[in-house]
């Protein structure tokens, strides 16, 4: 069977919120499937986008940060993330982001990946940016931010990304796509 891309499959019948907080919408829809069958499909639909940023100075050192992921139960390093809420200039979020966790500023910022996080069951989408012409500042943490910033050679930092020590999806993919950037330079 051949399948029309720009058609959507799938039928709405009714929508409802299940749970609702600062950060989330928890959404069921009932359905009409693909085969037209009677079902439920449940959406996580997100109030921010995600901004991950890679500083980088002029030997191409980079931060990355370790913190404890409660979802997981498990402690994580990580490239500087945080969330953009709708309407919300993408780069003052990034720019916001690299001085709360890593005490930096920059004089650019280029984005290098935009990205579905997990399209079968949320509608977030992620924005990646490089940071360059770095300076030190005072770090801004928020209150529920525990956070340890290491500085690493960025070939190391993508090193750890191949022995599986770097986990986070959104690391993950900023880190390789980044490794694709800077070896074009």
């Amino acid at each position: 069977m051949k399948m029309n891309k720009a058609t959507n499959p799938w039928t709405r019948l009714s929508s409802e919120v299940k749970y609702e907080n600062p950060w989330i919408k928890i959404v069921e829809d009932k359905v009409l499937n693909p085969a037209g069958k009677d079902g439920i499909y449940g959406v996580v639909r997100f109030k921010t986008c995600a901004i991950a940023i890679i500083p980088l100075d002029e030997d191409n050192n980079t931060w990355i940060v370790g913190q404890y992921r409660y979802p997981l139960d498990s402690y994580e390093w990580e490239v500087i993330e945080g969330g953009c809420p709708k309407g919300t200039s993408l780069v003052d979020t990034a720019r916001r982001e690299l001085i709360e966790e890593a005490g930096l500023e920059a004089q650019s910022f280029e984005m290098i990946l935009e990205m579905q996080l997990s399209n079968s069951t949320t509608d977030e989408v992620s924005y990646t940016y490089i940071a360059r012409g770095l300076k030190h500042v005072e770090a801004e943490p928020e209150e529920d931010e525990q956070l340890v910033v290491k500085k690493l050679p960025f070939n190391d930092v993508y090193q750890m990304v191949l022995r599986n020590e770097i986990r986070d999806g959104l690391s993950v993919a900023s880190i390789l796509m980044a490794k694709g950037v800077i070896d074009r330079v």
